[in-house]
């Protein structure tokens, strides 16, 4: 019985959930390792994101017969050069509409809010549970907005935690292209024969996972955000550019970022022209299709091949556990958890094919 994969498997989540319940009873102990780890968790995950859009870049020269540091320097050159560009481009558009917008504002807060008190004074009219998820939201409002005065000093606190998190951006960013050839050999040393060779093809396998949704993502993040900058230039919603990217930003996060990148464009449209609102939801209907059918398939493939409900029902649970960066990082990790699980499985089949032709 003990050579059964069903036994085994039970024995190896048995251990699991008991070296997880011994880690909880002993935290206070890695309390330190918690805090450095927050502390580099930003910076290291946006210097590897860079990593992973530069490193084509880094063999192309190196191929180019480059020294690495100059081919390293000439991608930061690179990075800093296109930064600026769009400063230079994007960044006045969008700071005289970021300038409007707050001229604007008490105006479509007081417009939102007669919005918000006509659905109120139909609440006589809605189903009895509908109402009273509305006067919930309307409660909970309420306690945000008289929370205003945290909510701006926890908005500078994490300003200046920004801003030390770019500084340490750019240091991780040159290590891991400098170093990132050493990091599978070092793993794999520990190993020899065949477990080593499966250790790299499984590092293979999450580099490659890795690469293809980062590099995917933002791609079609940048398609989304001008499919949405043309359609809100084409019904002639204010600050167009601004919503754009607010909407590129948000498609990072799967599944749940057009329709938050909606809510801001209906309440700029509402103000601007209530039937303004329906031309908004028909360009993000249009660029969602436009997105799902097309550009996805076709950019990014079957690299990660997770199935929709699965997606769905991994953000729903990232969310409720790690909030905002479980819901970013919930189909990478489940992408990378996947190919070891591939892995192993094919291991153990190879190691059963072995024995039965060793008994043969």
């Amino acid at each position: 019985m003990t050579s059964k994969l069903w036994f085994q498997a039970g024995i190896g989540i048995i251990l699991a959930l008991v070296i997880i319940r011994l880690f909880i009873e002993v935290q206070a102990i890695f309390d330190p390792l918690f805090i450095i780890a927050q502390t580099i968790f930003v910076p290291l995950l946006l210097g590897g994101v860079l990593f992973y859009l530069t490193r084509p870049i880094l063999y192309f020269l190196e191929k180019r017969k480059f020294p690495k540091w100059s081919a390293i320097l000439i991608i930061i050159f690179l990075i800093i050069l296109v930064f600026w560009l769009l400063y230079r481009m994007v960044g006045p558009i969008v700071t005289d509409q970021v300038n409007a917008l707050a001229e604007n504002a008490p105006e479509i807060i007081e417009n939102t809010e007669s919005y918000i008190q006509y659905l109120l004074d139909q609440r006589d009219r809605l189903p009895a549970s509908v109402e009273e998820q509305l006067t919930g939201v309307t409660e909970q409002f309420g306690a945000r907005a008289a929370g205003i005065g945290t909510w701006v000093l926890s908005f500078l606190t994490s300003f200046v935690s920004g801003l030390f998190t770019l500084v340490l951006v750019p240091f991780f960013l040159i290590y891991l292209l400098i170093d990132h050839r050493k990091f599978v050999p070092f793993i794999s040393g520990f190993f020899s024969g065949a477990r080593c060779r499966w250790i790299r093809k499984t590092m293979h396998d999450i580099d490659h996972t890795l690469q293809a949704y980062i590099q995917g993502q933002l791609f079609v993040s940048f398609l989304v955000g001008v499919m949405l900058l043309i359609g809100y230039l084409i019904i002639g919603l204010e600050y167009a550019l601004l919503l754009a990217l607010i909407g590129m930003a948000t498609n990072v996060i799967p599944f749940l970022g057009p329709y938050i990148a909606v809510v801001p464009a209906i309440i700029i449209a509402l103000v601007q022209e209530p039937i303004m609102a329906v031309y908004v939801l028909v360009v993000m209907l249009v660029a969602q299709q436009i997105e799902s059918n097309f550009i996805t398939p076709n950019v990014m493939g079957n690299a990660l091949d997770v199935h929709p409900l699965t997606v769905i029902t991994l953000i729903l649970a990232a969310g409720n556990i790690a909030g905002l960066w479980g819901i970013i990082l919930a189909i990478p990790v489940y992408a990378v958890i996947k190919a070891i699980a591939k892995n192993v499985y094919a291991r153990r089949q190879e190691i059963g094919h072995t024995v039965v032709k060793d008994v043969e």
